[in-house]
């Protein structure tokens, strides 16, 4: 072959490899997405909020929870975190991150650990914290058929929409949304909670007696979502 013809073909082979579309990496199937939507209302104090966030990190080193996961079709869980109190103040701390190990457990306690109060102050927005939670499934490059929000609070709706319209909206598409109500000021919490905010398939709540009793209830309640349907929920 002539040095034309050669310099020809090369130029032919780099010009196909700049027009071939890039793609991302393929995704990873899981047995679920889950987005934990944490209270941080006026209503919660810096003491309250110590604990709360301790109780989603130990949940995570907990072999309850750590055996859940391993427990799946297969074996891992996609997951992120958000923070959540008034209008407009929503905010994810922890983005999109897969699950499949203990030490990936590990690694996601030790950032929940680390996580700032993203706000100081702000009312109850339930139906906010809703929408902000649906919308980070968008987000995730992970696919699973079971989608799920995990969202914890200690009052009723202060400020912005009724819930209950938001989550009929996201149960008809398909995302199951389970409560833990903390019952350290509202004693009847957990009865709002099932009537006007969780919904979709096998929806549950775990209440806490109070934030002393919240590391409990959320490795309980994480245990059990987690787990989902292929072993009863």
């Amino acid at each position: 072959m002539s040095n034309i013809a050669m310099n020809w073909s090369f130029l032919l082979a780099a010009l196909v490899f700049l027009l071939v579309p890039k793609t991302d990496a393929v995704a990873d199937e899981v047995d679920m997405q889950l987005v934990l939507a944490i209270d941080v209302s006026s209503s919660v104090n810096y003491d309250e909020y110590n604990l709360q966030m301790r109780g989603f990190a130990n949940a995570f080193r907990d072999d309850l929870v750590i055996e859940a996961i391993a427990a799946g079709p297969r074996g891992m869980i996609s997951i992120a975190a958000t923070h959540w109190a008034g209008l407009g103040e929503q905010k994810m701390i922890v983005d999109w991150r897969t699950i499949a190990t203990p030490e990936d457990a590990h690694e996601f306690a030790k950032q929940l650990d680390n996580v700032p109060r993203t706000f100081p102050y702000g009312g109850t927005a339930i139906a906010g914290a809703l929408d902000h939670a649906f919308s980070l499934f968008s987000r995730d490059r992970n696919i699973s058929i079971r989608k799920v929000i995990d969202i914890s609070g200690d009052g009723v709706v202060s400020i912005g929409r009724p819930p209950e319209t938001t989550r009929d909206r996201i149960v008809a598409s398909g995302v199951i949304i389970n409560g833990l109500p903390i019952l350290n000021d509202e004693p009847e919490l957990d009865r709002y909670y099932r009537e006007r905010v969780i919904g979709g398939i096998g929806a549950f709540t775990e209440p806490a007696t109070g934030y002393e009793d919240f590391a409990r209830a959320i490795a309980i309640k994480l245990a059990r979502e987690i787990r989902g349907t292929w072993q009863g929920v």
